[in-house]
């Protein structure tokens, strides 16, 4: 049983190694595309999401502090900001898509 699973191992080579690892450092290096003036990510979208995100693990988290029984804090300042962030970018992106210059 042992020969046999020598058989089915793989084993990479160099090459192998430094193409997996140039692939992962373009996908770090691709990550500054999004600053880019001239890219194709609406950063409007991407930070209303990430907010939008936010406010759902923080419900979730509510919710199962409450089933467990206990209770937990949240600031209405801090929560207000995420809605209104959350609001704001969803709104500016869907505003920018209906009116083109």
């Amino acid at each position: 049983m042992e020969k046999k699973s020598q058989l089915h191992m793989k084993t990479t080579t160099k090459s192998e190694t430094k193409r997996g690892i140039r692939r992962i450092i373009d996908k770090i290096m691709s990550f500054k595309d999004i600053f880019k003036e001239d890219n194709t990510y609406n950063e409007k979208t991407i930070i209303g999401f990430m907010s939008f995100a936010v406010m759902v693990i923080v419900m979730v988290a509510d919710v199962v502090s409450g089933m467990i029984g206990n209770d937990l804090p949240i600031n209405e300042f801090t929560y207000n900001s995420f809605v209104i962030v959350t609001l704001g970018s969803f709104g500016i992106a869907g505003l920018e898509k209906f009116a083109k210059k």
